[in-house]
């Protein structure tokens, strides 16, 4: 395992890390904004969210570390950070990818990837089978374009921790 593959341990860190942001942000966010918040929140890994990484890991190509990432994280949901953060439940991504399959990176859009989240805005995220997570730059999964946004799932993990930090400090939007 390199140093940037995610872990359990790692995960937990970081769910720990984020969490305590998150009840900090809320804890002040009608204060601060006038209004109430809505979710924010890491929710772990169920026993149905860890059978469906097990079927995810049937799937030709999958990236190890979004396999571990699913085994011990449920979804992301953090609608008031910027315009909003998602990482899918693994069983939506699992869907998304039966009713629609992958969608195309790279040159000539040969290779194919998995849609796990997406921004507020409409934007969605994509990992590629080498791990690298993309952005695509209008809210179109037909010949979709992409921006590589982190070389790794664990890098992108630490820049949305960057992106709720930023908003917790100062209410910029963050970094994704």
């Amino acid at each position: 395992m390199s140093d940037r593959s995610l872990s359990s341990a790692w995960l937990a860190s970081w769910m720990s890390r984020v969490s305590g942001a998150l009840k900090a942000m809320t804890d002040e966010f009608e204060r601060r904004h006038g209004f109430p918040p809505g979710t924010n929140r890491v929710r772990s890994a169920d026993h149905g969210d860890q059978v469906a990484a097990r079927a995810l890991a049937q799937v030709e190509r999958v990236p190890a570390d979004l396999l571990t990432f699913y085994d011990s994280v449920g979804d992301v949901t953090w609608e008031d950070v910027g315009n909003g953060y998602f990482v899918e439940p693994v069983r939506e991504v699992l869907l998304r990818l039966k009713e629609y399959g992958t969608v195309g990176i790279g040159a000539g859009q040969a290779t194919g990837g998995l849609v796990i989240g997406s921004d507020g805005g409409g934007l969605c995220y994509v990992t590629g089978p080498d791990g690298a997570v993309h952005r695509t730059r209008t809210a179109t999964l037909d010949e979709p374009e992409l921006d590589k946004v982190a070389g790794d799932l664990r890098q992108f993990l630490e820049r949305l921790e960057k992106s709720l930090t930023r908003f917790v400090t100062d209410g910029g939007p963050g970094y994704l």
